[in-house]
């Protein structure tokens, strides 16, 4: 995405460009990071914090307690700003948003659907900056009337759990018209070009998940971290569903023996379906908690072959295991290079 003659800037204007996202932030550089399922935990968000940026914390399907040591460890590594990732759909959302409260958490990121007006109120009176992910510029909208204090909006060339629509056109969709909260921008950026080229267009900050992956700091087995540094851009891809009574929500991987398991997983449960055997519902439960097992045996475990490898199309970027500090660093210069 060229940037057009009118945005020829200094070297110095990337501070102005993302001077809004690092405000709202209370960061130096406008870079968050990606909530990543097993990675994003105390060790990643706070060395991505300690280096300038915004470092998450991936709830996922942990609980409760497991949340406040999370978040506890964390702080006892950085005293920078970092925020805490919550799915939606978690069956115990209330409480988790207590205990971010009650852990004096500065900022929530809510995800994986449509945060109602009670949680962002909440939040909200407890002097919580709440950020939320919008697929849609009506969904962007109506998040700002809620009361959000940024968005993301995320596009189908990220790592796990995605949508239909690409990040550049995400952005030409909703940036022009989402002005008056700060809107971060991810999904397949993995260099400081492409951010500067968002800022440019609007955006007050970005998101990367996959480039964070083989940091130093990034507790993924040995394995995982080979496998995302051989793989290309192509190797990322979006699995398949086989029965359109039985929708799932596509996810990006490196292709893998994994994602064969996927496709077998689906076939047996609606075939457990089909048979009396459970009902659709909870068919639709076993298919969807494939992913979770599946991922902790790779990025834990090191079971490339089997476990899931999410990554997102950005993978054909990561070409060693760096630090953190490195990595914001080169984002950092690419970023003004681009800008001179």
């Amino acid at each position: 995405m060229p940037l057009q003659n009118k945005y020829k800037l200094s070297n110095n204007d990337l501070d102005s460009l993302w001077r809004r996202g690092c405000q709202f932030l209370g960061t130096k550089y406008a870079i968050l990071g990606g909530a990543m399922s097993w990675l994003s935990e105390k060790n990643l968000v706070s060395a991505i914090s300690e280096a300038g940026g915004f470092g998450v914390i991936a709830c996922g399907s942990m609980s409760p307690d497991q949340l406040a040591l999370e978040i506890r460890g964390t702080s006892r590594k950085t005293k920078n700003p970092f925020g805490v990732n919550l799915i939606l759909l978690h069956p115990e959302l209330d409480a988790l948003v207590d205990t971010c409260i009650k852990e004096e958490v500065k900022f929530v990121v809510l995800a994986g659907g449509m945060a109602s007006r009670q949680v962002i109120d909440k939040l909200n009176e407890s002097q919580v900056k709440v950020i939320a992910f919008a697929p849609t510029l009506a969904v962007a909208k109506k998040m700002h009337r809620h009361g959000v204090g940024a968005l993301i909006i995320e596009g189908m060339e990220a790592g796990g759990h995605i949508g239909p629509v690409s990040t550049n056109v995400l952005a030409q969709e909703i940036l022009p018209y989402i002005r008056d909260i700060p809107v971060f921008v991810g999904g397949g950026i993995g260099r400081g070009e492409m951010i500067a080229s968002f800022l440019a267009m609007g955006a007050s900050g970005c998101q990367l998940g996959t480039r964070f992956v083989c940091a130093k700091e990034s507790i993924a087995h040995k394995n995982f971290k080979t496998a995302f540094i051989k793989a290309s851009a192509r190797d990322a891809q979006v699995t398949t569903q086989i029965d359109p009574n039985f929708p799932v929500i596509p996810v990006r991987a490196i292709s893998n023996e994994g994602t064969n398991n996927f496709i077998e997983a689906q076939r047996a449960a609606i075939t457990r379906f089909r048979d009396g055997k459970i009902d659709q519902k909870t068919a639709q439960l076993e298919i969807e908690h494939f992913w979770a097992g599946a991922l902790k045996r790779a990025v834990i475990d090191g079971d490339v072959v089997n476990g899931s490898l999410m990554a997102g199309q950005s993978v054909g970027m990561v070409k060693a295991e760096q630090s953190v500090e490195e990595i914001v660093q080169e984002l950092v210069e690419q970023a003004n290079m681009a800008l001179k």
